[in-house]
Formats: structure tokens, sequence, C-alpha cells
């Protein structure tokens, strides 16, 4: 893992596309679009059926390597409408009795409050401040901005090219690190990325074969 210092806390950023934040123990992951491939699916796409199996695969590496009291997920938990992936992510926090799930939503949880209570999910507001972070799933605008907080957020699903002295080059996920934000990389093996400016003074990390690279 790699290691940052964002308004005075010590943030480690883990290849599987988490941060650790371990002064509170709160394992922060964005966008994991569970079910998605079901729902594609469902739509006739020929989706792998085994996309819902790695990303629990890789959450429950996670808690087991790290030892989290908290995993706080930052919005785009399930991607759309219930099905069947649901009950597997259900199993899953049922699992760990000892782990406080949580959801700040996004604008992909549209589903009904039963649901969520049946997965043992503490849902929170769509802004909530923990020690020096304001945490949303969308990057806040100016006038949404906590005074003095430092934004960690998601929605983005954030990469950057790299490109070769060829010119070629590879897009790749990454943690980007601004003056006012934090955007994290979605957790989702099914999604796909967006390409960020970087300014100067921003602090990038991509990740390539279970290494974080900084690269900015």
């Amino acid at each position: 893992m790699e290691t940052i210092t964002i308004a005075g806390e010590l943030l480690e950023l883990h290849p599987d596309r988490a941060v650790y934040w371990r002064a509170r123990r709160i394992l922060l992951l964005a966008d994991l679009h569970l079910g998605k491939g079901a729902h594609f699916r469902r739509a006739g796409i020929a989706v792998p059926p085994l996309v819902s199996d790695v990303n629990f695969a890789r959450l429950r590496g996670l808690i087991e390597e790290l030892s989290p009291a908290r995993v706080l997920l930052l919005g785009d938990l399930f991607h759309s409408d219930h099905n069947y992936v649901w009950g597997g992510f259900c199993a899953f926090t049922a699992a760990y009795p000892e782990l406080s799930f949580e959801l700040v939503p996004g604008n992909h949880d549209i589903l009904p409050p039963q649901c969520y209570a049946e997965a043992r999910l503490r849902m929170h507001e769509e802004i909530i401040t923990i020690g020096p972070f304001s945490l949303s799933h969308h990057p806040l605008e100016p006038q949404q901005r906590v005074a003095g907080k430092y934004n960690l957020c998601g929605h983005v699903h954030p990469c950057v090219r790299l490109v070769d002295r060829t010119g070629g080059g590879m897009k790749l996920p990454s943690f980007y690190f601004g003056a006012t934000e934090g955007i994290l990389p979605a957790f989702g093996e099914f999604t796909g990325c967006a390409e960020v400016k970087v300014r100067p003074g921003d602090r990038v990390f991509v990740l390539a074969e279970q290494t974080v690279l900084a690269v900015a």
C-alpha cells in the first residue's frame, strides 16, 4: 500500500481500490455497482456471471487483512433494481456481525428501505462529516462544501492515461487527490472509468498488477 497524508490524517491506499483510515479503523470504498452484471444479463447482454463473486472475494480479503471496525461505502453500492446478487450481499454482511456496514447513498442506490435494513446497512445522509473529512458520493460543488473539511468521494471512476515514448498509452484506474477533494477509484469489477485532469499540486496514484504507484 501507498500512504498519503490529507488534512493531517494518514490514509492508506490499497491496490484493491480501497482507502484505509487506520486511526479510525474505517475502510472506505466507492462504486461497487453490485448486481450490474446480472442487470445486463437480464437485458440479454452477455456478462460473465462471476463478476459479483470477484467483488465479494476482494472485499472479504480487505476485511480479513485490515480488520476494520467500519466499512463505509461512498455510494453506488448496488447498480439498479433488485436482483439475486442482493441476497449474496446480505449473506456477506451477516457473516461479519461485528462490523458496521454503512452507506452514503449515490445516484444508483434506489432499492427500497427494507432491502438496506435486511443487509444491516446503516444509512447516512448524502453528506456526512467525520474528523477533518466530508464524505459523499458525488464530488461536492462549491456551495455544498463543508467549511474546513476535505471532501472524500466517488462517482467519477477516475483514471489517468499513461503514455510511453512511442506515443502508445493505456488507461489505469486511480486515486486522485486535489486541493479540496479526493476521489476514490470504482471498486466494482464491471465499471468503466473517466480520465481526470491533473493540475499542478494534485496527487495521483494509479493501480496496476496489485500495485499502487504514485505518478503525480
